[in-house]
């Protein structure tokens, strides 16, 4: 799962967006699916499943640890023969979880509770990312990790039959480490508690209990949550309808958004309130963007969006509890941004400092080597926009980081000039129609 060949990606001026396009799932649902699917004793069934690089990671994972996943290809419907909680089996080679920072941290947690030893691997990127963070709470609950002094990969998991339940308060807002305890404690003799300062994605959670675990979140007086799972739950095998990935639906979104005379509808979009940030911020700085439909589905809301590139986007603060919601989605937000007329704070954004790549900074070289003016500081990015499109004309550092590579080929779709990315191959774990997808509605990315 490395890129070794550079692929260059340059996207034109596209004039207007249009059209209906199919959006995948949402990986993070896509992820826990499989993995959940993969402890219940049975069959689970999932539709809507992402086949991206990352999500695929994760199932080959539970290949190696005994579950039976294989693709109905006459309707697209995935199934998964799990082998019960407490019954993953040794992997004979190690866990490859190439770009997935997901897949990573959350089967650490999922190992930690087996009596087995799981090496886990990464591509150049994933290895530089931080594992302290799922490290530290897995030791107080008696797992023992061997990894290198910066604590990343690779790094060996040694899991326990049965791991001490704690409480552990998130030093950083963060879901994956809320999940990795989480699932550590399905195999604890008791309950496992997670406090958490600020609200993180509750996917966990939601489809945990749709599997039949008992988990509970109260609001403490404080206003932090506490999460807590009853160890010890029978998983019973479901039907999973992955929403479509709002995450996805963002770079299309935004491309209507900034393209005068665009019409796009996109549908079947996950719209749970820890995941909707950017659509509430672009409605903020005055795009012409509807929700309808709102219903739920498999636990999950969702909503249909319907958006018309006819709005003058103004500036605006966004304030720094937002971000939560909406973390992957700066770097688009901040196309939008630079497109918008006036200024636009973003503040809170020290986690996108540790992402697949510094996407703080990334966004910020990236926006300035196309023309525009912006500031940034350790946890903010301040842009000044000019209400016209950006100059554009650059090419563009990704550092094998997906996001900023599609954010920066729909900034390309409105510029003056096109812009290039250095490397496209990475847009390939997330999203691998991206491309073919954006050209359909009316950009031109080559």
């Amino acid at each position: 799962m490395t890129h070794a060949d550079p692929k260059p990606l340059t996207s034109h001026k596209a004039g207007t967006i249009k059209g209906s396009p199919q959006i995948a799932g949402d990986k993070s649902i896509s992820h826990r699916a499989i993995m959940f699917g993969a402890l219940a004793a049975g069959e689970t069934t999932i539709s809507g499943l992402l086949e991206g690089e990352d999500v695929l990671a994760t199932a080959a994972a539970m290949r190696q640890m005994g579950a039976t996943i294989k693709k109905d290809e006459d309707t697209s419907i995935w199934h998964v023969t799990g082998v019960g909680l407490g019954h993953l089996e040794q992997p004979t080679q190690p866990l490859d979880m190439g770009n997935s920072g997901t897949s990573c941290r959350l089967l650490m947690g999922l190992v930690a509770g087996h009596a087995i030893k799981a090496d886990f691997i990464g591509d150049a990127s994933l290895s530089k990312r931080p594992m302290g963070r799922i490290i530290t709470p897995l030791a107080q609950m008696g797992v023992t990790c061997e990894s290198n002094t910066d604590q990343t990969l690779p790094l060996t998991v040694h899991g326990q039959t049965l791991p001490t339940p704690i409480t552990y308060c998130l030093p950083v807002a963060s879901a994956q480490v809320k999940s990795a305890i989480l699932l550590a404690g399905l195999n604890a003799d008791g309950q496992t508690t997670i406090i958490e300062e600020k609200p993180t994605r509750d996917y966990t959670e939601n489809m945990l209990r749709a599997f039949g675990a008992t988990v509970t979140t109260t609001q403490q007086d404080d206003g932090a949550f506490a999460i807590t799972i009853d160890g010890k739950p029978t998983l019973t095998p479901c039907h999973i309808d992955v929403p479509a990935d709002p995450s996805s639906a963002a770079f299309p979104a935004v491309a209507a958004v900034i393209n005068k005379g665009s019409n796009l509808t996109l549908k079947n979009i996950g719209m749970n309130d820890r995941r909707n940030g950017l659509y509430l911020t672009l409605i903020e700085m005055g795009a012409n963007l509807k929700l309808t439909n709102q219903r739920i589905e498999s636990g999950e809301v969702v909503a249909d969006i319907i958006i018309k590139g006819d709005a003058n986007l103004k500036g605006i603060t966004v304030p720094a509890d937002r971000a939560p919601s909406m973390i992957d989605e700066y770097p688009i937000l901040a196309m939008a941004a630079a497109c918008a007329k006036g200024t636009t704070h973003m503040e809170g954004l020290e986690e996108l400092r540790v992402k697949e790549s510094d996407r703080l900074q990334m966004t910020y070289e990236g926006l300035k080597a196309c023309g525009v003016e912006c500031e940034m500081t350790e946890d903010s990015l301040t842009i000044h926009g000019t209400g016209a499109p950006p100059k554009g004309g650059a090419i563009i550092t990704t550092a094998l980081d997906h996001r900023i590579a599609m954010s920066f080929l729909i900034l390309g779709t409105v510029t003056q000039q096109p812009v290039t990315v250095d490397d496209g191959s990475p847009i390939a774990t997330s999203f691998p129609d991206f491309v073919s997808m954006m050209n359909k509605l009316g950009a031109d990315i080559k």
